[in-house]
This record gives structure tokens, sequence and C-alpha cells, in this order.
């Protein structure tokens, strides 16, 4: 199953994702950690595509070797999130401005999601760890 965290950079993606990895002790690729390792920072609508291709292929990998993956990247436009596919998809819609306006201005709010966060203290990690075991 490939779990997507999305949302704003600021959001919560990273916490979250840390400890629902451990909740449902699958794999997990962060975009940062990602970038860092292709030393390819590159936001521009080519870059921001590439990253979910190469969201997609790590976590196809995992799928195809039957383990639930979490990747948690911005994923800020319809397109992106349709490259990448995911099986559940979780949007952190904990704050409405990042530190990047440029991303900001590009953030297209999901219509298809499976469960939406808005607040901090709306799910526990193990509550939110269930919902996904129960899919």
């Amino acid at each position: 199953m490939k779990i997507l965290i999305m949302g704003l950079s600021g959001s919560g993606k990273t916490f979250l994702s840390k400890l629902l990895q451990k909740e449902l002790s699958c794999a997990w690729y962060n975009a940062d950690n990602l970038r860092e390792m292709a030393n390819d920072w590159d936001f521009s609508d080519e870059g921001r595509k590439r990253q979910s291709y190469r969201m997609r292929a790590l976590a196809d990998f995992e799928k195809e070797n039957n383990r639930k993956v979490i990747c948690d990247f911005i994923c800020p436009t319809r397109e992106s999130r349709k490259i990448f596919g995911a099986d559940y998809t979780i949007w952190m819609d904990t704050i409405k401005e990042s530190n990047y306006k440029d991303t900001d201005k590009i953030f297209e709010e999901p219509n298809n999601f499976d469960l939406k966060i808005s607040k901090w203290n709306q799910y526990s990690p193990f509550e939110v760890a269930d919902l996904i075991k129960n899919v």
C-alpha cells in the first residue's frame, strides 16, 4: 500500500510520518531526504514532476514487494498527486501558509483524500495507524 502524507511545508507531514512508520512497521520516504540524495533542489514545474516520479518509483518498489510505504511530500498539484498514484492519502491541512510563497501559490487543495487532519489533536498516531490498517 502506497500512503501519501501531503500538505504545505510545516504542516507536520514528516512528524506524523515518523510516528506512523513505527506504528505500521513500514518503509518511509521523505521528499527532502530524497532531494538531498539526488542533489536535486529544482522546484520548477518540471522539478516537481520529477520528484513525484522519483517518489512513485520508490513507493512502487515497496508495494510490489508487498510492503506498506509512507511517502511524505508537499505534492502541491493534482498532476503531481496523479503521477504518484497513492492508495491512501492523508492531507495535513494544519496550516494555511508556509514559508514558501511560491509553493503556496501553486498548491491545489485535494478533492480526493482518505483522511484530512486539520488540527494536531484531531487524531492520535495510533488512531491514524488503525484507520490505515483497516483499509
